[in-house]
């Protein structure tokens, strides 16, 4: 889910209604009653701020997978999941019908490298079931010091019983975009997630690919790219849309929720065609790049569809250092399309071989660059086929008429 860092809290929403007043404090009273009594009579005795924070964990958990409290400890590991650089496994977790599901591995860490799939369910972190767990405190149990090991269970369509994977700690350090030229006049771009500087380093290899001719064709690869930041998604597709034009809306419940973000980039990469590849390990922002590239017909969205996390996450301090995980708003592309749940659905469906590690993940080739990928990779071939026909038609258009000729 996309996130915005907020510093202040929330506002009302308006509502003064006297019955809905009175429900509210019948329920606070009933709230009192049961802490009342489980502080008198519980067999252990349990500090109270243990039970208060229990039970806010209970109430944000019954909202919905993405919402949650967090403690402070939980609060600081927070604050570290949008900086790129940490110690842990290299894999974005959320929550999917209420199980702990693997949205992506990050590309070169030790989780996309043990062979770790986007849709895999970890029900186990070191034997302890993730059932019920909060998705930050699996985040937690999964991070820590360089070098030290982590085993989870996996399981996964294709697999008869839950498999083990133990895995290395490392200072995951994410390098956001990369990109290489394919042939003349194509480039690709990878975007392997959705972090501050990922705008920047997207112009950096956007003009990196300029130096070696005009651009005339450009294959944006968001697939496994679980997201980040929904200020850097817009950064990222208002390089390729003219200026004033939407990207991404959001609508939620209290008015400075309701957010509308247009094109407003100082340079514009135009003029040439872009294919974007996606799968189902494509979430959040890379789904907001996607689809608003898609409804301005900017570019070819082309792979299988996409993971569905269309909802805003704002994270809000509290008095005592801890902080609320709060669904405040659900996200939608320029033409109206929510992605919530639903996910955006390719122009061109292509969809990938099965793969060895359905079976046995220990022997799956992780490939480190197009070049060595592209005659594996049909989903990258695909596209590159498309901008080379697309490339010969334009060359057809732009060719005069010869009054001359004639036909025989």
């Amino acid at each position: 889910a996309l996130l915005i860092l907020l510093t202040l809290s929330l506002g009302g929403t308006g509502i003064s209604k006297s019955t809905e007043t009175g429900a509210t404090y019948d329920s606070l009273r009933l709230f009192t009653e049961v802490l009342s009594i489980v502080q008198s009579q519980y067999v252990d005795e349990v500090p109270p701020k243990e039970l208060i924070y229990n039970a806010v964990k209970g109430a944000l958990r019954g909202l919905d997978s993405h919402s949650s409290f967090l403690d402070p400890d939980m609060y600081r590991e927070m604050q570290v999941e949008t900086t790129g650089s940490f110690g842990g496994l290299g894999i974005e977790i959320t929550l999917k019908d209420d199980v702990l599901t693997v949205v992506s591995p990050i590309e070169g860490t030790p989780a996309h490298r043990a062979g770790i799939q986007s849709g895999d369910r970890i029900v186990k972190i070191e034997g302890i079931a993730t059932k019920d767990m909060q998705l930050i405190e699996a985040v937690k149990r999964m991070r820590g010091k360089p070098g030290t090991k982590v085993t989870i269970s996996i399981v996964r369509e294709g697999l008869l019983e839950p498999r083990d994977f133990t895995l290395t700690r490392e200072h995951i350090r994410v390098h956001s975009v990369r990109s290489q030229q394919l042939e003349p006049g194509i480039g690709y771009i990878r975007v392997r997630q959705f972090q501050e500087q990922t705008a920047n380093d997207l112009e950096v290899e956007l003009e990196k690919l300029t130096r070696n001719g005009p651009v005339q064709g450009l294959i944006l690869d968001l697939r496994n790219d679980p997201g980040g930041l929904l200020t850097s998604a817009v950064e990222v597709t208002e390089k390729f849309l003219e200026d004033g034009k939407l990207v991404v809306y959001t609508e939620g419940r209290v008015r400075n929720q309701n957010m509308r973000f247009t094109a407003r980039a100082k340079k514009i990469y135009s003029g040439f065609p872009i294919v974007v590849l996606v799968n189902q390990g494509s979430a959040s922002a890379s789904e907001i790049v996607a689809g608003a590239l898609q409804d301005w017909n900017r570019a070819i969205v082309l792979g299988t569809q996409t993971f569905g996390k269309g909802s805003v996450q704002t994270i809000i301090p509290l008095s005592d250092g801890s902080g609320l995980r709060l669904t405040t708003a659900k996200y939608f592309t320029p033409k109206g399309r929510s992605i919530h749940g639903r996910g955006i659905t390719p122009d061109i469906i292509v969809e990938p071989p099965k793969m060895v590690a359905a079976t046995d993940p220990g022997k799956q080739a992780v490939e480190t660059s197009p070049e060595e990928a592209l005659k594996k990779d049909v989903q990258l071939q695909r596209a590159l086929d498309l901008l080379k026909a697309m490339k010969i038609l334009e060359k057809s258009r732009s060719v005069p008429a010869n009054p001359q000729a004639q036909i025989r």
